[in-house]
């Protein structure tokens, strides 16, 4: 891979000169890795799902004006400025010099802590004082503040000539939040799927999950069948040391939910928690944890999320996972698609269940400029073959996996916002199915109505 790299890259770079003299757009797309983030379960990137429809955007690009040495702050839980270790992250830092001198302006990159990031956004914005001009925020904690007002719509800041309106190339319109788009992104990979013990699966002798899903046979009567063939008392001491799965039953009712067409709440903030198709989700991971128990607790709480890490023991065959979770494994890790529920759509795989965004805050001065600016700081020449390269090549030992899970893992997330609306009762329903082994019907039946009134809270 990093022969061919160097070729790429040379290639590539022969390609740039070339446009260039041919007076042609240079549009280099961001080759920075996924963003970090406190919350679980993140994806932390860009999809490629379809936009919505939105209003005409403006008709003309900002002019280079002079931003009499005022300070652009951008904000997150973590400290966005590029390091400058790569390639990419020094033709950024470059990028971004050249902006400040050319607009007259100084970039700031504001680091609040997780737990008191919402807060600082809500309450700097309702004074009509933003604390950051660009602020990045998961969506689905982003709704309240949609509802409120306080963000301004993507087309209220955006020309007709900005790339986000064109190619999307440097930056992309991200899922919309009842029905218009707010948050915008770099295009980026986030691999959200079954993660397999590829050591393991040759010891105990099973099929590999990747045939199956190449063969069409990869769904969850067959991951099933793998779990319980790999739930074994190897040693026969009486107790099983090595076991089918191990992860937070929480994500598993969302990804499974996803991959059988149906979601605790859809993206049009109505109820999907009483769909049948999510009942049913709920009784196949219900079968997984309290039936079947091909489940590996470390914690001795099925309902604990550092559950998320007990598949790197490397006695577990399977986990759905994430790949910014999956780094250092003292075995040979492979990915596939979550498996395909009784009622699958065929189009989505996961639920995108943090997914990160930029968002331009209400009374924000010069809004259009501002983000004129911040899409130009990403127009750098490429220095990976393939959109996260370098990421993916420090997740997985061979092109096999990484080139399955561009093809059928990235852009196949659907966006849960579930956690975005207050009060909505899904830690309750977990508990009690999980936990309390209560029937998934009474449970859904028994949480119906405080389920409704979250969601008409932030209608």
């Amino acid at each position: 891979m990093k022969k061919l790299k160097g070729l790429s890259i040379l290639f590539i770079a022969m390609i740039f000169v070339i446009t260039a003299c041919s007076g042609g757009n240079n549009t280099g797309t961001n080759t920075g890795t996924n963003t970090p983030t406190n919350s679980a379960g993140n994806d932390g990137a860009a999809t490629n799902e379809p936009a919505a429809e939105t209003e005409t955007p403006k008709e003309e690009t900002p002019a280079a004006v002079d931003l009499g040495g005022r300070t652009i702050k951008v904000a997150a839980w973590w400290d966005q400025k590029p390091a400058g270790n790569t390639a990419g992250e020094k033709a950024r830092l470059d990028k971004l010099a050249e902006l400040e001198k050319q607009y007259n302006f100084k970039f700031e990159f504001v680091n609040v802590p997780f737990e008191q990031y919402m807060d600082k956004v809500t309450t700097s914005t309702l004074a009509g004082e933003p604390f950051a001009d660009i602020a990045i925020m998961e969506l689905k904690r982003a709704i309240p503040l949609v509802k409120q007002g306080l963000i301004l719509p993507v087309s209220e800041f955006t020309a007709a000539t900005d790339d986000i309106n064109n190619e999307q190339k440097l930056m992309q319109k991200l899922p919309a939040l009842g029905g218009t788009e707010y948050a915008f992104g770099t295009p980026g990979v986030s691999i959200v799927g079954t993660y397999y013990n590829r050591d393991l699966v040759k010891k105990l002798g099973l099929e590999d999950p990747q045939e199956l899903f190449a063969a069409g046979q990869w769904t969850w009567d067959k991951f099933l069948e793998l779990a319980k063939a790999a739930t074994r008392d190897t040693d026969n001491d009486g107790k099983n040391d090595t076991f089918g799965y191990a992860g937070w039953p929480v994500d598993a009712a969302r990804h499974f939910g996803v991959t059988n067409n149906a979601m605790f709440v859809n993206e049009d903030l109505t109820m999907g928690m009483t769909d049948p198709k999510f009942a049913e989700t709920l009784e196949f991971v219900n079968r997984l944890y309290n039936v079947e128990n091909v489940v590996k607790v470390k914690s001795g709480n099925k309902m604990d999320w550092n559950e998320t890490n007990t598949f790197k023991d490397g006695d577990v065959l399977m986990s759905i996972n994430y790949d910014w979770n999956v780094a250092d494994l003292t075995f040979e890790v492979g990915v596939v698609p979550n498996p395909s529920g009784p009622n699958s759509d065929s189009k989505h795989t996961y639920a995108n269940t943090a997914q990160n965004g930029w968002f331009m805050l209400k009374g924000v001065k010069d809004a259009q400029t501002i983000y004129s600016i911040w899409e130009q700081s990403f127009d750098v020449p490429p220095t990976e073959e393939y959109l996260g390269q370098d990421w993916l090549e420090s997740r997985f030992k061979n092109q096999a996996d990484i080139d399955l899970a561009l093809k059928s893992v990235n852009g196949t997330g659907r966006l849960a916002v579930e956690e975005g609306i207050p009060d909505f009762p899904i830690f309750a329903v977990m508990d009690e199915i999980i936990l309390q082994n209560q029937s998934v019907s009474a449970t859904i039946e028994k949480h119906k109505a405080a389920a409704e009134a979250a969601l008409q809270k932030v209608k």
